[in-house]
Parts: structure tokens; C-alpha cells; sequence
């Protein structure tokens, strides 16, 4: 296949705009850059709120929130099947190519990999995050994850660390696993228009409050900096179970005027925090890659984290100290940063983090994937539930019937809804404002789902 061959894309996830996090980051940035070298993107996520239906965001991008709504974690309840005659109208419609499936524990993810595959399409599945291997919801995940990903067509990971998590879980080969970092839009995070003066040095935490994210860690080592530092202050942004004893340690310590929790932070005000700081600190006890510390050093601040997971592959030496999760060990890192602060130049990190991180890089990498994974044969039912048999005496043969099912399944909804009664949405090409052209995609029939006006 040429590589200039334009692709149609659907990306599949229970995390999409209008929540806010690194995955849903991922999916709009690289969709938008996949859009500019005219390639037609295409969203599926599940309803939010009253956002459900047919929505078009910046460039064109077309989203389809279908009406399931969330069960757990923004996750939507499993249903092996339901999903199936929703999932095959959308892929006739758009004309879709290739399926792109984002998180392990996205449900919707999983099962649109499921049926996208027993309908003959290729597949690409990105893992955003790190597991481990013991706990009890640990070892039913990677089974899941060893299902999805047995007949996957290629893989990507967001960190070298992240990769070697994804084979071990799964038993995918090496060779089928890429490594494209996540990216961060410098356009938008950038530093203070003047630099900051260091009588009052400012410490910024922009996290959820949760155990995976550290919080912990942050009730013992605030205390300790600010007693050592008279001139440190605080600003802690973020929510999550863990804020009752960040504010319970602020009050134990009396701490009211030193540390200031924002709640919440909207992500277009996050940059707005980032510049009224001097050190960003990342106290995550598991992370595959952090794009928070990536829009932190664009803005110009100095990074001080644990060093877990995918995180030592983020930045240079120079611009960031890593530590281990102990607060012990966090409190030194944080003084070292301190006394480094004056060689550091928040302009010159910017210009370097424009250089190392590009989301049109990301998707330029993630276009070679593509080209790769429609260059791959094609195989029957046969040869495909040979793989699921591997996985096990007894899930193995579950998975195979699961399989066998959803394509029966298939085969019924040709017989009953012929894929040539359904509508196909029609092309439209308009010029941009550069004067090249944009694929974009509009229809009027609503026989599908209810077209919402944005």
C-alpha cells in the first residue's frame, strides 16, 4: 500500500471531551494533526450528560456520543454484544478503514476491537497506563487485555516502560508493539510573559487526589518543606477522596496561609496556575507517561517527581529531578531543585520542549503504524481463534466462544440490515484557510442517532 494513502480513521474510548484527562488529550490533539495531513478522523464515545448524538468539534472532527451512559469511572457497563449493530452502522457509514481503540480500561474500547476485528477490519490499540500482576483486579484486567489484544492488528505504547508492561500483560510479540510518546501544544502552554522572583518560592501540584496519584506522600512531604523553606509556598489543584486529609495536614500543621488548595482545575486554566509557580512536583506512584509534566516544563518550571514508571523518559537530566516515592528521598529532591532554580531560564525550556515534543511528530509516527497495520493479511475465523485458544485451557476456550457468537451475530445483522441499506455519508472537500484541502464529513440523514446542535 502507498504510504500516502489516506486513511479513515475511527478512534473508539470511554474518555472523550467533555471530561478532561491525558487520554482524552491524546485522542483530540492526534486526531486534529491526522485531520491536517487529510486524513478523515472519526470519534466514538459514549453520551455525556445531555451530550448525546452527533456533535463537530474544531477542523472538522466529528464525534459520535452513542446513548450509553456511564457505569463506573466513566466506563460504560459490559455488554459483549449491544454495541455490535451500532458500531457496524458507524463503520458503513463513514466508510471507515481502520478502528483505533484508546485505554485498557476503556469497555468501549475493548468491544469495538472485538467486533471491528470479527468484521475483517484492522485494528490499532493505544495503552495509556501501567498495571501490576498481583492484586485481584490486576489479574482480571490483563486477562481482558490478553483477549483484546490477542487478534489486534498493531499496538502502541507511550513509553518504553509502558511497552514492556503491555507485552508481559498480554503475551503480544514485541515486534507488534510501537512506542509514540504523548506530545504537549507549546502554542498554548507557555511561560509568564516576565520571569518570577525567587523571594517567594511557589510550588505547583496539579494531580487527581487519589492513592495511584501520591497524595499521600504530599501529607508528609509539605510539612516538611515548608519547615525548612520559610519562604516556600503551596498551590495544590486537583479533587479526588484524598483532599479531606491534604486540608486535614493543613490545619494539623497550621499551614492555612502556606498552602492553598484550588479544588478542581479546568484544563484551559490549567497553564494559568503553572506560571505562578516556580517547581512543578509530581508525586504519582505509577505513571506510563505524564503529560502534566510535560505542559509544566513548557510553561517553564522545573519538575520534581518520583521515579516510577514511564516517567525518567520524559525529560532531559537538566530539566527535571527525580526521586524515589519516600518522602524522605522527595524532600532532598526538592531542595536540590530549589538551589538549581536560578540557572534555570523558563523561555529557553519552552523553546526546548517545542523542539523535543510535537503532536504533528506524534501523528506523522502514528500514520507509519497505520500504513503497517493495513499492509497486514487478512485471516479467517480459523486462524484467528487459534490465538484466543492460546490464552489459556479454560478462558480460551471462553474467548473463543465469545467470538464465534459476535460473529454469528454479525452474520445475522448482514441478513437482517444488508450493508448496502445503509446510507454511506457522503465527502465534502473544502479549502482551508492555508489554501490546502480538508476532508470533512456532514450528513443529513438521522436514521442512525439523533443529530445534536452543538
Amino acid at each position: 500500500m502507498d504510504d500516502q494513502t489516506k486513511h479513515r480513521i475511527l478512534m473508539v474510548s470511554d474518555f472523550f471531551y467533555p471530561n478532561f484527562g491525558g487520554v482524552e488529550n491524546h485522542i483530540y490533539y492526534l486526531s486534529q494533526c491526522l485531520l491536517k495531513l487529510g486524513h478523515k478522523v472519526v470519534v466514538m464515545t459514549h453520551a455525556y450528560g445531555n451530550r448525546s448524538g452527533v456533535r463537530y468539534m474544531t477542523g472538522g472532527l466529528k464525534v459520535y456520543y452513542i446513548p450509553w451512559r456511564p457505569f463506573l469511572m466513566q466506563n460504560t457497563l459490559p455488554t459483549f454484544y449491544f454495541t455490535l449493530p451500532i458500531m457496524r452502522t458507524i463503520l458503513v457509514r463513514e466508510k471507515i478503514s481502520l478502528v483505533h481503540g484508546h485505554q485498557a480500561f476503556s469497555t468501549l474500547c475493548h468491544e469495538a476491537i472485538m467486533h471491528a476485528r470479527t468484521m475483517g477490519y484492522k485494528v490499532v490499540f493505544t495503552d495509556h497506563s501501567l498495571y501490576g500482576f498481583a492484586d485481584v483486579g490486576s489479574i482480571h484486567m490483563n486477562k481482558v487485555l490478553q483477549f483484546t489484544l490477542a487478534d489486534v492488528t498493531q499496538a502502541i505504547c507511550v513509553s518504553h516502560t509502558s511497552k514492556e508492561n503491555t507485552v508481559l500483560r498480554s503475551g503480544l510479540p514485541p515486534g507488534k508493539v510501537f512506542v509514540i510518546p504523548n506530545a504537549v501544544d507549546t502554542a498554548i502552554f507557555t511561560p509568564a510573559p516576565e520571569r518570577l522572583g525567587t523571594d517567594e518560592i511557589v510550588i505547583i501540584v496539579i494531580s487527581r487526589l487519589v492513592y495511584r496519584k501520591g497524595a499521600d506522600l504530599l501529607v508528609e512531604v509539605i510539612p516538611e518543606v515548608c519547615r525548612l523553606y520559610p519562604n516556600v509556598r503551596f498551590v495544590v489543584g486537583g479533587d479526588g477522596p484524598k483532599r479531606v486529609r491534604l486540608e486535614q495536614m493543613r490545619e494539623k500543621h497550621s499551614l492555612q496561609d502556606r498552602v492553598e488548595m484550588l479544588g478542581s482545575v479546568p484544563h484551559s486554566q490549567v497553564r494559568s496556575v503553572l506560571i505562578t509557580g516556580h517547581i512543578f512536583l509530581n508525586s504519582s506512584l505509577t505513571e506510563a507517561f505524564c503529560i502534566a509534566i510535560l505542559e509544566a516544563a513548557s510553561c517553564g518550571l522545573l519538575t520534581v517527581s518520583t521515579r516510577v514508571g514511564g516517567v525518567p523518559e520524559v525529560l532531559p537530566d537538566d530539566m527535571i529531578v527525580l526521586a524515589e516515592p519516600d518522602p524522605g528521598d522527595m524532600v532532598q529532591a526538592i531542595k536540590k531543585a530549589i538551589s538549581l532554580l536560578p540557572m534555570i531560564d523558563p523561555q529557553v525550556m519552552h523553546v526546548r520542549m517545542k523542539n523535543l515534543y510535537s503532536w504533528h511528530d506524534v501523528a506523522k509516527r502514528t500514520e507509519i503504524v497505520y500504513n503497517r497495520a493495513l499492509r497486514c493479511s487478512n485471516q479467517n475465523l480459523l486462524d484467528r481463534l487459534s490465538r484466543y485458544l492460546s490464552c489459556g485451557s479454560w478462558a480460551g476456550k471462553l474467548f473463543c466462544l465469545v467470538m464465534i457468537i459476535d460473529f454469528l451475530l454479525w452474520h445475522l445483522l448482514q441478513l437482517w440490515q444488508p450493508a448496502k441499506d445503509i446510507d454511506e455519508v457522503p465527502d465534502f472537500v473544502f479549502p482551508n484557510q492555508q489554501g490546502t484541502e480538508r476532508r470533512k464529513t456532514f450528513s443529513e440523514d438521522s436514521s442512525l442517532i439523533h443529530v445534536s446542535k452543538a
